[in-house]
């Protein structure tokens, strides 16, 4: 277990809703569904890294699909879609619901074709998810422990005794990311995927976000990794309103202008450092700092925030 996760996992206040989302979390790690969606996911990051063709449906309706999806439930507001990319390019958005990559998705053109690169587990968690990503394509899944799950196997050894069966569980049946193979089978679909023309979209908090206005500090350094090796520019986007829904809420799309960086294939820590505290400055410059929810009646909250999580 690294030292960033243990220190954030030692954060963690294991309320009984912490408890319960542990508990959905190994259930996912449980359902065959979820581990089939996972590992054709997984059959084709393989055949990317080795410079095959993978599945995917075209683009263009992977967007109509979304959009209208996205559109019915919500009003989207998009600014400064001068800045929207139409090259391969790195996404990375603040992260506030599992809204935020169809959000995303929704908006961008068709082309170039963006992978995202998320959770197994949150991406594949219900049956419209799975129908909808895994019809898609485009998904580059990270299985791995989450900081609560090892917050729970840590305090079973100490101050919560209790837990003890389940953290035994979360051993056994949920995978911990430590495949050092399959990390770089990852690393190297993500180059192949940028290589070929296509983007990648990331969310550098590695987590949802408890506030609007408010960035998960610090970033996690891969998402400048993936741009730097690749030399292709980072394109900030700020996701505005997608902490609490209600039907038809004003959502907001606020693109930044691209983050150059010269290509680097072994890039130095100190490099990676600057470039992420640049990505932190932007994303910190696009959010609404002193967001409000609007008043008035919210339709559907519990519905559509229960859908999204």
């Amino acid at each position: 277990m690294d030292a960033p996760k243990q220190a954030e996992a030692e954060t963690v206040e294991l309320t009984p809703e912490v408890i319960q989302r542990v508990q959905e979390g190994l259930a996912a790690a449980r359902d065959v569904h979820v581990q089939t969606q996972t590992q054709t996911a997984l059959n084709n990051i393989s055949a990317i890294a080795r410079g095959d063709s993978d599945l995917r449906v075209s683009g263009r309706f992977r967007h109509w699909l979304l959009r209208r999806f996205i559109r019915f439930l919500f009003r989207i507001e998009v600014e400064n879609p001068e800045n929207i990319p139409q090259e391969p390019v790195v996404l990375v958005a603040n992260h506030l619901s599992h809204l935020d990559p169809f959000l995303v998705l929704a908006a961008v053109p068709p082309h170039p074709y963006y992978y995202i690169l998320g959770d197994a587990r949150t991406l594949y968690n219900k049956r419209w998810k799975r129908w909808i990503v895994g019809s898609a394509g485009g998904v580059i899944p990270l299985e791995r422990w989450w900081k609560e799950e090892i917050a729970v196997i840590e305090r079973s050894q100490t101050v919560r005794p209790d837990l003890k069966d389940l953290a035994q569980a979360i051993q056994a049946d949920v995978p911990n990311g430590s495949s050092i193979q399959q990390m770089r089978q990852i690393d190297q679909a993500v180059q192949a995927i940028l290589k070929r023309g296509d983007g990648l979209m990331l969310f550098p908090e590695g987590r949802l976000g408890h506030q609007e206005g408010q960035l998960h500090l610090p970033l996690k350094r891969g998402t400048v990794i993936y741009a730097i090796r690749s030399g292709v520019p980072i394109v900030p986007v700020a996701i505005i309103g997608s902490k609490t829904l209600h039907f038809r809420k004003k959502l907001t799309l606020r693109f930044g202008e691209p983050l150059p960086f010269s290509q680097n294939t072994r890039p130095k820590r100190k490099e990676l450092e600057e470039a992420t505290a640049q990505v932190e400055q932007a994303l910190s410059h696009l959010l609404v700092a002193d967001y409000k929810e609007p008043k008035g009646a919210k339709p559907l909250t519990k519905q559509l925030n229960q859908l999204f999580w």
